[in-house]
């Protein structure tokens, strides 16, 4: 599996209220948690964000609350991996319970900014920069969490795995 995507970049200790803010949470459908994914980190954010395009940021990216709606909200803006120096353990849970790839990798996060492009095979775990030509490598997902991002998410997964 192999995405391309422009970078947004962030800091450290995302939050998910800063992710999609509690005032939204009414919203049940995906398409509309994410018109107001990351406003009050960024209100351009769902303006410029594309199909395909990619999160980095720093440590502790989606602490807070253990809801699902924030890596829900970011799949649904278009979002396509998230990466970034750590993240909190329910936020990472819940984002491979969706679908929502994300990666651990330090040194990409130092060396690439916003507007960067970048390549990402998640069958290897390498992240090239094409902004910069530079390489970074993470952990390879395990196959059966590639199958579960495949699959579209957990739920999907084992439908799949129902009918075989």
């Amino acid at each position: 599996m192999q995405i391309k995507g422009s970078v947004f970049k962030y800091g450290d200790n995302v939050d998910t209220d800063v992710i999609i803010p509690a005032r939204y949470l009414n919203v049940a459908e995906a398409h509309e948690l994410a018109k107001f994914c990351m406003i009050d980190i960024d209100d351009t954010f769902v303006s410029r964000v594309n199909k395909g395009d990619i999160i980095v940021a720093g440590k502790n990216f989606g602490c807070g609350s253990s809801r699902e709606h924030a890596p829900i909200a970011i799949k649904a803006s278009g979002i396509s991996c998230v990466i970034a120096k750590s993240f909190a353990r329910i936020f990472y849970r819940n984002a491979i319970n969706i679908g929502l790839p994300i990666l651990e990798c330090e040194k990409a996060v130092d060396a690439i900014e916003a507007g960067h492009q970048l390549e990402i095979n998640f069958d290897d775990g390498k992240i090239y920069n094409l902004t910069t030509n530079e390489e970074y490598k993470s952990q390879p997902f395990p196959e059966f969490m590639q199958k579960i991002m495949a699959s579209s998410g957990f739920i999907e997964y084992i439908k799949v795995q129902e009918v075989k």
